[in-house]
């Protein structure tokens, strides 16, 4: 760990007489910052991420499973509205001189009917998989997060001493007092 640390220092502008100092030059920080940031994510991100993304993917897919298995009923009371259908027109042979009319709306209403639950089985099935994408979206966001605030915390905990930590926490209090007398 010392000497990962002590690679990070020597590529900024610190005194060569061993003192420890605060690198302002944003340039030569931030691609380092960014570089160990980046790498304590991947190291200890990748397989709870992973792990996250197969049970999330399991979930959709059980999911889609599901609205099949719906979609599959909703054909199967279609097919038996056909059925019906069909009877409906033999019967309408029968009693075509007595009711024409009131056959056909029968029919019409049957029809719109099974359609109308078609349409609303595809989108729920719509629904329940934006629904459970969007979740795992947002639980993968927070999970990446989460450890990238971790990660970041733990870099500074380990590289920050007593005297730096001060200094820092003095300069800031100094910058907000700043910024509230601006306000005021």
């Amino acid at each position: 760990m010392n000497n990962i640390t002590d690679s990070f220092l020597c590529w900024g502008y610190w005194p060569s007489a061993g003192s420890f100092g605060l690198n302002t030059d944003i340039l030569a920080t931030n691609p380092i910052n960014l570089s160990v940031v980046l790498g304590v994510l991947v190291f200890f991100g990748k397989g709870v991420l992973s792990n996250l993304l197969d049970n999330r993917k399991q979930r959709i897919l059980k999911t889609i499973r599901n609205s099949e298995e719906l979609r599959e009923g909703a054909i199967e009371q279609l097919e038996k509205a056909r059925a019906r259908l069909r009877k409906v027109e033999t019967e309408a042979d029968r009693f075509r001189a007595n009711g024409y009319s009131e056959i056909e709306r029968e029919k019409l209403n049957l029809i719109n009917s099974i359609y109308t639950t078609l349409e609303q089985f595809e989108n729920f099935k719509n629904e329940t998989i934006r629904f459970e994408q969007q979740r795992a979206i947002n639980q993968v966001q927070l999970r990446v997060f989460q450890h990238a605030l971790e990660g970041a915390l733990g870099t500074l905990n380990s590289c920050l001493n007593n005297e730096l930590h001060l200094r820092t926490i003095s300069a800031n209090i100094g910058m907000f007092g700043g910024m509230k007398e601006i306000k005021d």
